[in-house]
């Protein structure tokens, strides 16, 4: 799940850095005369409608996600729990084996 936590930051990022593109465009258009500033906001449109399209997309790949690692944690939490008490199990006579193995000399 880290892999994915990672690959999840790292567009994150991305989007934030969109964001801050954005902003620049923004700056610049204000400084532009009026037929390319024009065009400079109609790209702002579609640059901030495609940002936000993206982080809806990647909010729901993260809700997928998390249930999916919650649906197999779920599946494996009773397998983790009975393997847990078999390794405690086994500790337990090996130190029950060495107590008795020593105890003997």
């Amino acid at each position: 799940m880290k892999t994915n936590n990672k690959g999840i930051s790292e567009i994150e990022a991305t989007l934030q850095e969109i964001g801050h593109k954005i902003e620049e465009l923004v700056q610049k258009g204000k400084d532009a005369g009026s037929e390319v500033k024009e065009e400079i906001d109609k790209k702002i449109s579609e640059l901030k409608a495609n940002k936000t399209s993206l982080e809806a997309e990647l909010k729901k790949g993260k809700a997928m996600l998390e249930k999916e690692y919650e649906e197999r944690k779920k599946n494996l939490e009773p397998k983790l729990k009975e393997s847990k008490g078999f390794f405690k199990e086994g500790f337990k006579q090996i130190g029950m084996a060495f107590k008795t193995l020593f105890s003997k000399k």
